[in-house]
């Protein structure tokens, strides 16, 4: 699919979500609807690390689910490419998968344990066709090298069951990359490491984005991680998109409400920050 220099590679424009309230029905009247996004618009361009972030509740994974095809907006409209989500081919749609490529917040959940560590990485080039499949094993083992893994056979073989919560991560992620996509969707991709191995996560990613264009959208929650990795930032709060800039002026000035909460939240967190970051959040206090 051709594309013009500046077309984002995903887009919302002014999407609304809603859903039934408990108890209520899909066709009941707007008393009975919850409203998860109302009139939210994003983009995600080519190079960058956008982060997502706000509270439990706030919209970012059911926006993350309408970018990428999962669910329908009620109103607005997603693009991928500068084309509506609606209008693709199948031929279109199945690109668009190859593209775009997600890695949920738990790698346990998301790997299936009859699967090796192999045939989970694989499985994207047979499904796109990317390799014949005698080559298909040698691939695998490159791409557990990328993120730091044994390209052994014996890793390989083994179950993501057998592994560390660190390595199914990395497992995920590299058949997230199998495809070589042009756009990562993370999911609070760190969240549930522990800090040694989040740090070597983190990482990875900015290694990743720094030798391709490889384009990565950060849903999170925490401001730590935001600003160590990403160089656009948007704040949703209550389904909509209240603050949105480059990652260093919104932690520094921060607009909203939300953001300052944010804000507040990191500076309890355990992690310290470090360069500019280290004077927004300052030192790490002790939770009590």
């Amino acid at each position: 699919m051709g594309v013009a220099d500046g077309v984002p590679i995903l887009a919302g424009r002014d999407v609304v979500r809603s859903y039934p309230a408990r108890g209520g029905v899909p066709w009941g009247r707007d008393r009975d609807l919850v409203l998860a996004l109302d009139g939210v618009s994003l983009e995600l361009r080519s190079g960058e690390i956008l982060g997502l972030v706000g509270r439990s509740g706030s919209g970012k994974s059911t926006l993350a689910r309408l970018l990428l095809g999962l669910e329908r907006p009620d109103r607005g409209e997603v693009t991928f490419d500068g084309r509506s989500l609606e209008s693709l081919t199948e031929p279109e749609r199945r690109r668009m998968r190859r593209d775009v490529q997600v890695v949920f917040q738990d790698p346990h959940a998301a790997l299936d344990p009859l699967q090796s560590v192999g045939g989970v990485v694989a499985e994207p080039l047979a499904v796109h066709g990317l390799c014949p499949r005698g080559e298909r094993r040698g691939r695998g083992k490159l791409l557990l090298g990328e993120v730091g893994l044994p390209g052994e056979d014996a890793f390989l073989d083994r179950s993501p069951r057998e592994l560390s919560g660190g390595e199914r991560q990395r497992v995920a992620l590299a058949r997230a990359l199998a495809s070589g996509p042009r756009a990562l969707i993370l999911d609070e991709p760190v969240s549930a490491l522990d800090a040694s191995v989040r740090g070597h996560v983190l990482n990875l990613l900015l290694g990743l984005q720094d030798r391709g264009r490889l384009a990565m959208l950060v849903i999170a929650h925490d401001m730590r991680l935001v600003a160590r990795v990403c160089s656009r930032v948007a704040v949703m709060a209550g389904g909509r998109v209240v603050e949105e800039g480059p990652t260093r002026n919104v932690l520094e000035s921060p607009a909203h409400e939300a953001t300052a909460e944010l804000l507040a939240a990191a500076r309890w967190l355990s992690e310290p920050p470090t360069g500019w970051a280290a004077r927004v959040l300052g030192e790490p206090s002790s939770v009590r």
